[in-house]
């Protein structure tokens, strides 16, 4: 599970489980002041998912908040998402060491 590769790269996780909201999920973040928020979907619902997720973040002013993730993602998919203010996805088969290594060198330039 990466919520466990991320925790074991010292990261503070707050997992929240399956079958979250996008309100539900900005408003987890709102609540707990996070630097990042990662989903994995497989669903193949990232097209309404992740806009949904971050205009509610704009909505809340968390607009200094990363939001990242990975699943079965198609390219084009990813590059659309990009220009909408999505960071960088993650397709199946990323080594785990990739993800880590974006959301540390993000907080650190964001947030150090």
């Amino acid at each position: 599970m990466l919520a466990a590769a991320f925790r074991d790269a010292g990261m503070e996780v707050i997992y929240l489980g399956l079958r979250q909201t996008p309100e539900m999920i900005v408003e987890a973040g709102l609540q707990e002041d996070v630097d990042v928020i990662a989903l994995s979907i497989l669903s193949g619902a990232h097209m309404t998912i992740l806009p949904r997720i971050k205009k509610l973040m704009n909505d809340k002013g968390l607009t200094d908040v990363l939001l990242t993730g990975g699943g079965i993602i198609p390219s084009e998919d990813m590059d659309e998402l990009q220009k909408m203010g999505v960071g960088r996805l993650f397709g199946p088969g990323t080594p785990v060491s990739e993800p880590i290594e974006y959301i540390s060198a993000w907080v650190a330039e964001n947030r150090n």
